[in-house]
């Protein structure tokens, strides 16, 4: 009897053993995203903005290539548009519309709004 209890014992200590000490040893390397994966990410889910921009065509707000072509040109600054201290550029007549979004971009921190922005001019032809 004491040997099958010593057996059980014995068992369930081995079958237990925590996940973690399988990679003991092991150099775990975190992933780092780049700041366009994270413009990306942005631009696709909390900002919403897919929901109006395309890539390469115009849906009800210009597409990125276009975006990013004409503040190229004009040399404009992104970043103070989408914290509404900026003109619109690319599309004035749209600017009521995306005047709406303003409530969503304000909430970005700079660092975002520059991922957004590199993203965006990631586009570039």
């Amino acid at each position: 009897m004491k040997k099958l209890i010593l057996l059980s014992v014995l068992f369930i200590v081995f079958s237990c053993k925590k996940e973690n000490q399988e990679s003991f040893g092991k150099p775990s390397t975190p992933v780092v995203e780049s700041p366009i994966s994270i413009g990306k990410t942005i631009f696709e889910g909390k900002g919403m903005c897919i929901t109006c921009h395309k890539p390469d065509i115009k849906l009800v707000g210009p597409s990125l290539q276009d975006i990013a072509k004409i503040y190229k040109e004009k040399n404009g600054n992104m970043i103070s548009f989408l914290k509404g201290e900026g003109e619109a550029l690319v599309d004035p007549t749209q600017y009521e519309v995306m005047k709406a979004n303003f409530a969503v971009t304000k909430t970005f921190s700079d660092e975002e709004l520059k991922s957004v922005e590199l993203y965006v001019n990631s586009f570039l032809k």
